[in-house]
């Protein structure tokens, strides 16, 4: 479902896809987020996005009320405390999508795909 909102001047639609690319951007700039991951269902195999695919990792729902709900699957520094990193990611998404888009964020859900060393 996409997102709409009604001003003065007519209707506006925000695609999913728009929410979880801009999502993602902001993700992979938290610290101690190596990169957004695609989970394999087959092998069950995990494997780190590249940049230009970072939607892959993300998925978006928004509700009848334009409330957002985003899922991350994600890949984290090893070493780094996960619960300061899906904090500090949480806030960061939740306060930019919500000034991107105008609508508001009703849950982050964070799923650890993967630790990876950074040289």
């Amino acid at each position: 479902m996409k997102g709409s909102m009604s001003t003065d001047l007519g209707i506006i639609t925000i695609d999913p896809e728009v929410i979880a690319k801009y999502a993602g951007s902001v993700a992979v700039e938290c610290f101690g987020i190596v990169g957004m991951a695609a989970v394999s269902m087959k092998d069950g195999l995990v494997k780190l996005l590249k940049k230009e695919s970072l939607t892959k990792g993300i998925q978006v729902g928004i509700s009848d009320e334009n409330k957002i709900t985003l899922n991350f699957h994600v890949v984290v520094a090893y070493g780094v405390s996960i619960s300061a990193v899906t904090d500090n990611l949480i806030s960061n998404v939740k306060y930019k999508v919500e000034e991107f888009t105008g609508m508001s964020v009703d849950k982050i859900n964070i799923y650890i795909e993967g630790v990876r060393v950074i040289d």
